[in-house]
């Protein structure tokens, strides 16, 4: 079966709202607003589909300037662990090199180190992070 990376591709809430919750664990049910938040706050985002069926999701964000960020970085469970979700980051960077920006940055959980690391050669850097809510 052949994947395809489409950047900015048109956005079916529930379609995405459905991968997330696969992903991530969460309401299946719960549909958010993704078209509308991505269209108002994202450089881009990138969708992996198989046989028309997205199994596989990242976006970017950034400042206007060099500086870029990598969110919900999301893979079917399923389709986990055959290069999808460093094929996604790969083209994310493709996709915030393009526009221009200097750095990527992303956030992640310690056990997704290897992940980040190890297959989408990040490198650790001192940050800080303030709770809000």
């Amino acid at each position: 079966m052949t994947i395809e990376f489409v950047p900015r591709f048109t956005v079916d809430d529930r379609q995405l709202s459905a991968l997330h919750a696969r992903a991530f664990g969460g309401d299946s049910g719960e549909v958010r607003p993704w078209s509308q938040r991505l269209e108002r706050h994202a450089l881009t985002w990138i969708g992996a589909f198989e046989d028309g069926r997205l199994i596989g999701f990242v976006q970017v964000c950034w400042d206007g300037g060099g500086h870029a960020f990598l969110l919900d970085t999301a893979v079917d469970p399923e389709r986990q662990q055959h290069g999808i979700g460093a094929a996604l980051v790969e083209a994310a960077a493709e996709e915030a090199r393009a526009a221009g920006c200097e750095w990527l940055h992303v956030d992640f959980e310690p056990r997704l180190e290897y992940f980040y690391l190890d297959k989408c050669h990040f490198r650790t850097t001192h940050a800080g992070l303030m709770r809000l809510k």
